[in-house]
């Protein structure tokens, strides 16, 4: 017994050091910015530089409204396919799979040759719409995600029964999605919405291929010219990550029906 129980526990105290010690270093590292003293000037460079600024708040207002579009996408589909078509949820689970399989760089280069100047639609023609086909591509890279949090939430609910019910009380198919399905399955759309963020917020393929002013190129930039200021920046990013991560435990902690 005893052994069986060290085995687990030699498991998680490997990972939790192969985890944290480059966590940690680097850490260290970025208080190393004035010379004999550790200090927190290096956080106080970035947070203070303009273009961390401008390329964190571009890249946060994209990621909110990759969100609103994803859950938009997401639910009716996740609704439908639950309740009218599951026989098509295989072709559907596979499609959202795709992103997976297909690297980022040939979905943003598909992007761009199917909406360039030259195209019937050419939305690489002007800031808004390349900022519209970034937001398109960042729901394209967070739908596996996205579309497993809905479709989870979906699942552990009775979707017919609230449906006939609401329909029984004259409710239109809108006011039933926007006031009886989304309510019950928020959980799952707000896990969806902070992975979602943490994607957009780290994402450097696309944002610079498409030349947009996002986090993960400055976060490039920053990397390639300066020593301290990308160690500041890592950690930043973690603890944006985590932060997401920590906020859907807290969500999925506080909804109807979980234990306390």
């Amino acid at each position: 017994m005893k052994q069986s129980r060290l085995i687990p526990w030699l498991g998680f105290i490997f990972g939790a050091i192969y985890f944290l010690v480059p966590l940690i270093a680097t850490f260290e590292f970025s208080l190393r910015m004035q010379r004999g003293t550790y200090s927190f000037e290096a956080y106080r460079v970035v947070l203070g530089d303009p273009g961390f600024q401008a390329s964190f708040g571009y890249s946060a207002l994209i990621a909110l409204l990759t969100i609103i579009v994803g859950v938009a996408l997401v639910v009716p589909t996740a609704y439908l396919v639950q309740l009218k078509l599951p026989r098509l949820r295989p072709v559907v689970e596979f499609m959202t799979l795709l992103p997976l399989v297909v690297p980022a760089i040939v979905i943003v280069f598909g992007y761009l040759r199917m909406y360039n100047s030259s195209s019937f639609l050419p939305l690489t023609s002007t800031a808004r719409g390349t900022d519209l086909l970034l937001i398109f591509a960042y729901v394209t890279l967070a739908l596996p995600y996205m579309y497993r949090s809905v479709d989870t939430a979906m699942r552990s609910i009775d979707i017919r029964t609230l449906t006939e019910a609401a329909q029984s009380l004259g409710s239109s198919w809108l006011r039933i999605m926007l006031q009886v399905i989304l309510p019950n399955v928020r959980v799952g759309v707000l896990s969806g919405a902070f992975l979602t963020f943490a994607i957009v917020i780290g994402e450097f393929t696309m944002a610079s291929l498409l030349n947009r002013p996002a986090f993960g190129p400055y976060m490039q930039l920053i990397g390639a010219n300066r020593a301290y200021e990308p160690a500041a920046l890592a950690i930043i990013a973690f603890v944006v990550t985590w932060a997401c991560m920590g906020l859907i435990q807290l969500v999925a902690n506080l909804s109807p029906g979980s234990k306390r």
